[in-house]
């Protein structure tokens, strides 16, 4: 069983950034992929970034690319979102995920509870 708690998120006004971050239990961490996804108002839950077990690759949805970055620090069993240029449209609930294996939807195994990221305008 894998815990995951998000923290990092606020109200930013658009063009400011944020760095989420999810801290993640268990001696496994380091054998997961790892993810972000954010479910905003009236919309299904959506992929936004991620990582594969040792950092080396990265994901994004062509809608953030170039402005979040993904990162994790295994001595830490965190991972990161770094969200810079940030946009109205991506205020949303972000949730993170942890998944045994990378799949073609980027489907996790497990998820944290969420933490709310507002851009006003």
């Amino acid at each position: 069983q894998v815990q995951l708690v998000e923290s990092g998120g606020g109200l930013v006004q658009a063009g400011g950034s944020l760095r989420l971050s999810c801290a993640t239990s268990g001696r496994t961490f380091s054998s997961y992929y790892m993810g972000w996804f954010r479910r905003a108002p009236g919309k299904e839950r959506e992929f936004v970034a991620a990582v594969s077990w040792n950092g080396g690759s990265t994901y994004f949805a062509d809608s953030v690319k170039g402005r979040f970055t993904i990162s994790r620090e295994s001595a830490k069993n965190t991972v990161y979102l770094q969200m810079n240029s940030l946009k109205p449209e991506d205020t949303a609930v972000y949730y993170c995920g942890a998944a045994r294996r990378l799949r073609p939807d980027y489907g996790m195994d497990y998820w944290g509870k969420g933490t709310l990221v507002t851009v006003s305008s």
